[in-house]
């Protein structure tokens, strides 16, 4: 048989790529469960992502393999696994784009839920209320013309900037302090903390911003490997945000 016939499946149509699949596999509510690797092999269509794959593993394959995803068009952040190593969103993940042995596992740092499934909800809330990531107004200014107040355009172009974190815990899992520390806030909570501290509706004061973040479980707790900000799916200019808050912190603390 020639090279083209191996390639051309029945019909004429150009045969396409098979897919390995190496799937980490824990259940941590069953005792009888233990860390495995599972292979899957799987034949490649065009325009499939990571999570169109795993649905067809899970449909076609194996019923019990367990992940996350709810919108399928990366603003969710349900899908964030580690793809080969690095952490990212399957739905925006082109197989094609990738050879054809893929290795998945999931998010370090977060709870494990199962399989690629992990609790970054849990994570992410007990963060948003440590640093108070909501526009803090005294009480006789909560009023309409207040919430309504007009704002710079720029302004309001920066802070939706910072808003477009989808908090899917990529930047975390990647970050070697959150793996040595339980309690660093992480690129995201100083993201949300920056985004706050530009608000004009917020009364808090620098001061009050060092009181959350002034620490080693804050700003002072960044190595500077600055992997969060490779690897943000939405592209979040994370590197700045946490180079200002840590010179901001720096001139309070002194």
């Amino acid at each position: 048989m020639s090279d083209e016939q191996k390639n051309t499946a029945p019909g004429g149509q150009p045969r396409q790529r098979m897919l390995n699949f190496h799937i980490l596999r824990y259940n941590p509510q069953d005792p009888e469960s233990k860390p495995h690797m599972q292979s899957y092999q799987l034949e490649e269509t065009e325009g499939m992502t990571l999570f169109l794959a795993l649905s067809e593993i899970r449909e076609h394959q194996d019923p019990t393999l367990q992940y996350d995803f709810v919108c399928r068009a990366g603003i969710c952040g349900s899908c964030s696994m580690l793809i080969n190593g690095r952490p990212g969103l399957a739905c925006r993940t082109l197989t094609h784009e990738m050879d054809a042995d893929i290795t998945l596992a999931p998010l370090p740092v977060f709870e494990l839920i199962g399989d690629l499934s992990v609790n970054t909800g849990k994570w992410m809330h007990g963060m948003s209320e440590r640093l108070e990531t909501w526009v803090h107004t005294k009480e006789e200014e909560i009023n309409l013309s207040k919430a309504e107040a007009r704002m710079d355009p720029e302004l309001a172009e920066q802070i939706y900037e910072l808003d477009r974190c989808v908090e899917c815990g990529s930047c975390v899992a990647a970050c070697g302090t959150a793996q040595m520390r339980k309690d660093f806030v992480g690129a995201v909570g100083m993201n949300k903390l920056a985004r706050f501290r530009l608000d004009p509706r917020d009364v808090r004061t620098d001061a009050d911003f060092y009181e959350l973040v002034g620490d080693d479980n804050g700003v002072f707790g960044c190595m500077s490997l600055l992997a969060c900000h490779d690897i943000c799916p939405k592209e979040l200019p994370l590197q700045s945000q946490i180079a200002f808050l840590r010179r901001k912190m720096a001139t309070i603390g002194n």
